[in-house]
């Protein structure tokens, strides 16, 4: 890898399916497989109460800084193909429980808003299950028109979530 032409990109990982720690320490290490790609940060694990539909398992969360020479789309679609090898589906339901989830949130020097990408994530910076996990590797971070992550955080509601490692 390009050292040069790296950039960090952070990634949400989430479960509440099966064996949910498993599977985001293998998703991580499937992160750090990526070509021009290696893992340069993870957060702590966080069980988080569900978002948006409530009568399922909490989530476990966690976030890794990437670097890497992937562009955006490509990383998109890397990150889609390495849900459905850890058994995601995507149904067309929102919020619901899932093996494994993979948004990319923010990569450095990006910003785009497309139908089929927007960075940085545009509800990022409402959800405790991804700032507390971002704020571990990277609380100054600066995110375009969102604002830093550790004033993001102090902003939004922590209720529930706690560090599990």
């Amino acid at each position: 890898m390009s050292e040069a032409a790296a950039r960090d990109a952070y990634v949400a990982l989430g479960s509440n399916l099966g064996d949910s720690r498993a599977t985001l320490v293998g998703a991580a290490e499937a992160l750090a497989a990526l070509p021009g790609s290696r893992l340069a940060g993870i957060s702590r694990i966080y069980r988080t109460p569900p978002w948006g539909r409530r009568d399922q398992p909490d989530f476990l969360n966690a976030v890794v800084r990437l670097r890497t020479t992937l562009e955006p789309h490509d990383l998109l679609d890397a990150l889609m193909a390495i849900e459905r090898r850890f058994g995601r589906t995507r149904d067309g339901e929102r919020w619901g429980p899932r093996t494994l989830d993979l948004d990319l949130l923010h990569v450095d020097g990006v910003v785009l808003d497309e139908p089929q990408l927007t960075l940085p994530h545009p509800r990022m910076g409402e959800r405790a299950f991804v700032l507390l996990p971002l704020a571990d590797l990277a609380p100054e971070l600066e995110l375009p028109g969102q604002g830093r992550v550790a004033e993001l955080l102090r902003r939004v509601d922590a209720g529930g979530c706690e560090p599990v490692d």
